[in-house]
């Protein structure tokens, strides 16, 4: 989802008005494994996929299952960046 604000300053003294916007991008990738293939047995055991690879194109449902162990998205770790790009720009 992609943010944007804008403000408008004016200032009292001269009567002019200055903009000021930014932009929230936000990328997010999947990391390593964390499905416990031993939770019926009582134990832990992992199977040592690093990274999610999906295992079809965007959009189809083979994109929601990796490629390398078989599960599910949602078992692997979510890793989020959000970048914030601020603009400021005196009007005229």
């Amino acid at each position: 989802m992609k943010k944007r604000q804008v403000v408008v300053k004016r200032d009292k003294s001269s009567g002019t008005s200055t903009i000021s916007s930014s932009v929230v991008r936000s990328t997010v990738r999947y990391g390593e494994c964390q499905k416990n293939h031993a939770a019926n047995i009582g134990g832990y055991a992992v199977d040592g996929c690093r990274e999610f690879m999906a295992s079809g194109e965007e959009g189809s449902t083979g994109a929601l299952s990796c490629a390398a162990c078989g599960c599910h998205r949602n078992f692997h770790r979510r890793e989020e960046e959000n970048e914030v790009v601020c603009e400021y720009s005196p009007a005229q």
